[in-house]
């Protein structure tokens, strides 16, 4: 049965089960270390072998009896020939790669041990990188949840996880990861708005962080498949299509103007209080309703206009 290395990462966390993520097969086939040894001693026991069957070779051709010559120099053929096909055993495995082994078409294992390894010589060997790698989508146009056409790119960086996988569950990890990763950038997109008419709804824009780790959680289930692990992703274009960007720069820019606003006249209204209570806690002069009024009228067009006020003098008393 199949066992995984330790050096192996372990699985990632399972997906939330709100995430609406496509359901993807069960694999078929894990990886597991190749049976390999030290290519040191393979190596010196195939070149030694090669210089004993050239020996044998060179002595017999030297015997001049016809017998003894045929056997010497067959011998020599075999034993240099073997050791050339144990020679071909050997394999060069840098640090960051794996050689996805297989025997007439069976899975025979992987080697993530770097330096010189021996396997047996019948087998194939496929160089898989285990570097870790990203992956940049392109500027993708699409309608978000509001169906406001939105400009979006994002940044994935991955690495193989599983070779196994990696080489017999997908055509082409590369182009694998690529599709996946616009589908389901994409599908968060289309998902949320770009920015949210609801104080508590999500947005691509107001949400950046809750949305980013949506969308890593999806790609892990996306490439799951593939024996990828996905370590981060990332948003690197946010935008408005340019059709429609300079109606919704308008429509930021009168909702922020309305906000400040709010805030103005809420602190405006505060202070009027604030001043309202003093003067009737100090005994400073008393007002009745109309000249609260009149009061709280004048001091809210001063703290509430965005232009400097014109005083005005009254001579008179307040009700002439």
């Amino acid at each position: 049965m199949s066992t995984h290395d330790p050096q192996i990462p372990a699985p990632a966390a399972p997906v939330p089960s709100e995430l609406d993520v496509p359901e993807m097969p069960a694999p078929r086939v894990r990886e597991f270390p190749a049976r390999s040894v030290g290519g040191g001693l393979a190596l010196l026991t195939g070149l030694a072998g090669l210089l004993a069957g050239g020996g044998l070779i060179s002595a017999g051709a030297a015997v001049a009896a016809t017998a003894g010559k045929a056997v010497l120099i067959t011998a020599g053929v075999l034993v240099a020939l073997a050791s050339l096909i144990a020679v071909c055993g050997l394999n060069m495995v840098a640090p960051g790669e794996a050689r996805v082994v297989q025997l007439f078409g069976r899975y025979r294992g992987t080697i993530r041990e770097d330096g010189l390894r021996w396997v047996n010589p019948f087998t194939s060997r496929t160089k898989i990188s285990t570097r870790v790698r990203n992956h940049e989508t392109a500027v993708l146009k699409v309608n978000d949840a509001y169906g406001n056409p939105i400009e979006l790119a994002a940044v994935v960086v991955w690495k193989v996880q599983d070779t196994a996988q990696a080489t017999f569950e997908v055509d082409d990890y590369f182009e694998f990861v690529s599709t996946q990763t616009e589908a389901a950038v994409r599908h968060i997109a289309i998902e949320y708005p770009y920015d949210a008419h609801d104080v508590d709804g999500l947005s691509l824009r107001g949400n950046a962080e809750e949305i980013t780790e949506k969308l890593a959680a999806e790609l892990r289930v996306r490439v799951e498949a593939a024996g990828v692990q996905i370590i981060e992703s990332r948003f690197t274009h946010l935008a408005y299509a340019p059709e429609i960007a300079s109606a919704m720069l308008q429509r930021q820019q009168a909702g922020a103007v309305v906000a400040a606003r709010r805030q103005i006249v809420d602190g405006a209204v505060g202070m009027v209080e604030d001043a309202l209570s003093r003067i009737a806690e100090r005994d400073i002069v008393e007002l009745d309703d109309e000249r609260k009024a009149t009061m709280v009228s004048n001091l809210l067009v001063v703290l509430c206009g965005d232009r400097a006020p014109q005083p005005v003098l009254n001579t008179g008393s307040l009700y002439q």
